[in-house]
This record gives C-alpha cells, sequence and structure tokens, in this order.
C-alpha cells in the first residue's frame, strides 16, 4: 500500500472512531491537559500498530485495545505520581446544572473509583460491546466478563447507595 493511501486510510479510521478514543482516554486522564496527551499516545500507538493491522475482527475492538493498553499504562505512571485532577472543566460540565449532567458527572465519580480493570470492562459495557466482544479486547474468557460485570454492577449500586 502507498504510503498516501494509508495516510488516508489510517485518518478515515481515526475520524470514524474517534469518540470512542475520547471516551476510552476520559475514563483514565487525571486532567484536560493529560486528557489530551492520552488522545496523542493513542492515536500514535495505533499508527503505530497500523501497518500490522490486519482487519481481522471489528476495527473498534483493535482500537479499543490499543486505547486501554495505552490508557492503563498511562494511569499506572499517574498512580504512582498520585495526581489527579477534575476533569469537568474539559466538557463544560461545571457550567452545565441539568439532572442528566449531574447523573453524568456522578456516573464518572463512581467508575473512577474502579481499578483500571473494571474500568475497562464497564466502559466497554457502556459502549453496548457484547460479552464476547468484551472477552476479546480485554484478553479473558466470556465467563469472566459476565462474573466481573456482575460484581462490578453490584459494587457500583452500592457505592451510589452509600
Amino acid at each position: 500500500m502507498e504510503q498516501n493511501d494509508k495516510e488516508k486510510q489510517f485518518t478515515s479510521l481515526i475520524e470514524e472512531y474517534k469518540r470512542v478514543i475520547y471516551k476510552i482516554c476520559y475514563m483514565y486522564a487525571t486532567d484536560g491537559d493529560n486528557f489530551k496527551d492520552l488522545y496523542q499516545d493513542v492515536v500514535i500507538n495505533l499508527w503505530k500498530g497500523f501497518e500490522g493491522y490486519e482487519g481481522k475482527g471489528k476495527p473498534s475492538s483493535w482500537i479499543y485495545r490499543v486505547g486501554l493498553n495505552t490508557c492503563i499504562s498511562f494511569y499506572r505512571q499517574q498512580q504512582r505520581r498520585g495526581e489527579h485532577t477534575s476533569l469537568d472543566s474539559l466538557y463544560g460540565l461545571e457550567a452545565e446544572d441539568s439532572e442528566t449532567t449531574k447523573r453524568l458527572k456522578e456516573m464518572y465519580r463512581l467508575i473512577a473509583g474502579l481499578d483500571k480493570f473494571e474500568r475497562a470492562v464497564i466502559l466497554l459495557w457502556l459502549d453496548e460491546n457484547s460479552y464476547e466482544e468484551i472477552a476479546e479486547i480485554v484478553g479473558v474468557p466470556r465467563n469472566t466478563v459476565a462474573s466481573r460485570l456482575k460484581r462490578i454492577k453490584d459494587k457500583l449500586t452500592k457505592q451510589a447507595n452509600s
């Protein structure tokens, strides 16, 4: 494939799935600047792996896998540094006061309390991936996904009610 064609194909793929990349990055970033850096790192890692991407399976599965691996590595670095800042200003959520915005902020707050694997699983589930797709992306058996999702939902419900 010619370099120009490869670049066009990659750009088109990123444009089509940018909302997926945004969601993944939002779940792991600690502030607006880190979000931008993280988004850029994910796109760079996707570009590095694009040549080897064989098109087997859905492109979204490959993007989730690369994105989650990049974000989890970033998250580990942030945990070592102990940094954490609200991302509300990134999307202007602090200015909105609707009930939906309040619920969204609460959901993100609760999810932020999960460990990195739980975040990945719940993010994929919230994005309406099947158990099989989630299992493929995170590299665990389908039954593990089902049991972990049940525990995660129970944990989030308990946190929300306390």
